[in-house]
């Protein structure tokens, strides 16, 4: 399968294991959704796909190979993007010396035009920006990651839009939705609840969702079956 997976996932904090042995699949040219609440496994699971967290148990196959053992550098060298909810930007960097370190080429025409809001900051530091801004700074990753050279296959975002006010949040969910569908990336983000914005574009994107609970897999399918599947 084209995309990234875990299969029989266990990963352990400490004593603590987070997760159950679960299996779960993200496809590519498909915007895949972690639901669940905080303690419910879903960073845990988006940790152990991008290698920050080791697993005590199990795999996690890129394009259908066994990557379990590849330390998180090699998986970003064979073209995977990690944006985790905190320390997501080098705070002691200018917003532009950001953006240069995120594309090789130092073209970061792309993000500005996504977050527009961003150009009359990038002479600034970024541990001086606001959270939602910090958040479209570090999302420009994931966008200058699919830009030449990078292109980068498997984009992982832990709760993209936190801190964003509704309008920037519901293009954020675009773009995402656009390197899915249109660039035919494998992209996963983790969420508490789903956006209303992947409610609205479910019928142009294909979404997928797994559902945590507890370090299991409580519901897997489709966006448009989760309210049902609740119910």
């Amino acid at each position: 399968m084209k995309g990234i997976e875990l299969r029989d996932a266990r990963a352990h904090y400490g004593p603590l294991e987070a997760l159950h042995g679960i299996t779960l699949a993200a496809p590519a040219a498909t915007l895949t959704v972690l639901l669940g609440r905080n303690g419910s496994g879903r960073t845990t699971a988006l940790r152990a796909l991008a290698g920050t967290l080791p697993l005590s148990a199990g795999a996690v196959l890129l394009d259908g190979r066994d990557i379990t053992r590849r330390p998180a550098h090699e998986r970003a060298a064979r073209g995977l993007c990690f944006v985790p909810d905190r320390q997501a930007v080098f705070s002691s960097l200018t917003v532009a010396e950001n953006l240069e370190l995120s594309h090789p080429e130092g073209d970061f025409g792309r993000a500005l035009t996504a977050y527009p809001e961003l150009r009359p900051l990038l002479p600034r530091r970024a541990g001086t920006l606001s959270g939602g801004e910090q958040r479209m700074l570090a999302l420009s990753r994931a966008l200058l990651s699919r830009s030449p050279p990078a292109q980068a296959a498997v984009i992982l975002v832990d709760e993209p839009t936190q801190g964003m006010s509704p309008p920037i949040a519901a293009r954020t969910y675009a773009h995402l939705s656009d390197l899915a569908a249109h660039q035919g990336a494998c992209v996963v983000v983790a969420e508490q609840r789903l956006p209303p914005a992947l409610r609205e574009r479910a019928s142009r994107t294909a979404v997928v969702v797994h559902e945590l609970r507890r370090g299991t897999v409580a519901f897997s399918g489709e966006a448009t079956e989760v309210s049902a599947a609740r119910e």
